[in-house]
């Protein structure tokens, strides 16, 4: 069972004023590629899976940034954790579903 929630806005900081969307995507892909349970929504993407594995990817997320050639790259990162009681998506919005 999943302990955390980990949602994420990934905000490249680029040459030029370079439209941010492809590096979106690879941080997006990334996400994929980790096999976690995810959700895109426009302004974030939440993640639920083992908190350490969840920061793990944010890690990788940021260094694929920088990979790909941005400067920097801003992360806001928000975190639910539950070790007793697990977390869920789908039980925190199955009212709204």
């Amino acid at each position: 069972m999943a302990n955390a929630l980990l949602s994420i806005q990934i905000i490249p900081k680029t040459l030029k004023y370079d439209d941010v969307i492809p590096y979106v995507d690879r941080a997006i892909a990334v996400i994929n590629a980790s096999e976690v349970k995810y959700r895109v929504a426009p302004l974030e993407t939440t993640m639920e899976g083992e908190l350490g594995q969840l920061l793990d990817i944010v890690k990788v997320m940021n260094e694929a940034m920088i990979d790909d050639g941005c400067p920097a790259v801003i992360s806001q990162v928000k975190i639910f954790y539950n070790p007793t009681h697990g977390a869920s998506m789908d039980k925190l919005t199955e009212k709204y579903d």
